[in-house]
């Protein structure tokens, strides 16, 4: 392991927020289990509506929390289950929420402050004849859990308090808070939470192969990921597009839909990082794209991140291997393999000589978002 004052990013907010995740994250799954009895009380009579529809929404990193939960709970809880951004929720709420039908609207923030977070719920209310509010966010002084505590129809779900991240880009308030959807919707798992925990240690501890990996210092970066893991994708080319300032230009796509047009940005300057699936199906189209991908960038500019027995593996920096993940859905495994997307964005940023915790000093992009304007839901 690396001497920690050496570390890429050491002394700032967002190498000590990544860093203390596994630790976050046990706090997180101990708030869920002591609030059980609330949750239930509140979840069981609409979870017994055989047309619940479940929609999992947020802005930008929270989006993508929906984005990997929402397969493996629809697959779980046998009902439908839709990730929808607020940015795409109050900008089409009757497209977005054309069936009026029972919903519970689950909002994911971690200051609760952006414009959109509280519109989202506000509208909600306004097309939809009966909607429950699920809010998880990291900040109890936000404007989004301040509106919602104490109403009947919603309940507010604290992370921990070391989750609400002070650095730019999201981290632990991402993993925190998509480790806390799993366990409130599919109950409390003691033993995932510890295995998840000590994988995402595993992954730390390894930081150094990070470092090696953004070492070839490429100008374009792409994360691939298929079923919940595409959100993980999604959440890593967002880190490192922030953490950079813009310096590489990051790409995300599925293993499948990478085919499609997307893999024209494939030259001599791009690294390609894949998050395999733990499903066997799903794995052979992830193998099948870093077979190619490594025929067609070659070995070392191709990452993936796998659990054990997660498929063929390679030689030295080409595959990040966790262990004691076996029997997890991948939703759970993308708790601990988005830390790799966070290091090498983290260590990328580094290497650029951009100042880690706020890489935009000029404000032209906000930690929390600025320059909104909900417009009124007219009536018609």
């Amino acid at each position: 392991m690396s001497d920690p004052r050496s570390r890429p990013g050491a002394g700032t907010a967002t190498e000590r927020e990544l860093s203390r995740q596994p630790e976050v994250w046990r706090e997180a799954a101990g708030i869920v289990a002591d609030r059980r009895a609330e949750l239930t009380a509140f979840l069981e009579p609409l979870l017994a509506e055989p047309d619940l529809r479940i929609v999992l929404t947020g802005a930008g990193s929270s989006a993508f929390v929906g984005e990997v939960a929402a397969p493996a709970l629809a697959r779980r809880l046998h009902r439908r289950v839709e990730a929808v951004a607020t940015t795409d929720l109050v900008s089409d709420p009757r497209g977005r929420l054309a069936e009026d039908v029972p919903t519970l609207l689950v909002s994911f923030a971690r200051s609760g402050d952006s414009p959109e977070s509280l519109a989202a719920t506000e509208i909600a209310d306004q097309v939809l004849t009966r909607v429950h509010h699920l809010v998880i966010t990291c900040a109890p002084e936000g404007r989004l859990a301040r509106a919602h505590a104490g109403e009947t129809q919603s309940l507010v779900l604290l992370t921990p308090a070391r989750s609400n991240d002070e650095g730019f880009a999201m981290t632990s308030s991402f993993t925190s808070m998509l480790l806390s959807v799993l366990l409130v919707l599919l109950g409390d798992d003691p033993a995932a939470v510890e295995a998840v925990a000590e994988a995402g240690r595993q992954v730390l501890d390894a930081r150094d192969r990070a470092e090696v990996f953004a070492a070839r210092s490429p100008r374009r970066l792409v994360f691939l990921g298929s079923g919940p893991l595409a959100g993980i994708a999604r959440e890593s080319a967002l880190k490192v597009l922030e953490l950079t300032a813009g310096g590489i230009d990051t790409y995300f796509d599925s293993a499948l839909g990478f085919r499609h047009g997307p893999k024209a940005v494939l030259d001599e300057t791009t690294s390609v990082v894949v998050y395999a699936s733990a499903d066997p199906f799903t794995a052979r189209y992830d193998d099948d794209i870093v077979r190619e991908l490594r025929g067609a960038v070659g070995d070392d500019a191709v990452l993936t991140v796998r659990a054990t027995g997660g498929g063929p593996t390679g030689e030295g920096t080409t595959d990040w291997v966790l262990t004691g993940l076996d029997g997890l859905d991948d939703a759970w495994l993308a708790v601990p393999f988005v830390l790799v997307g966070q290091l090498l964005a983290l260590t990328a940023s580094a290497r650029a000589g951009v100042a880690t915790d706020d890489p935009f000093p000029s404000g032209a992009v906000n930690r929390v978002v600025q320059g909104v304007t909900i417009h009124p839901l007219e009536s018609h």
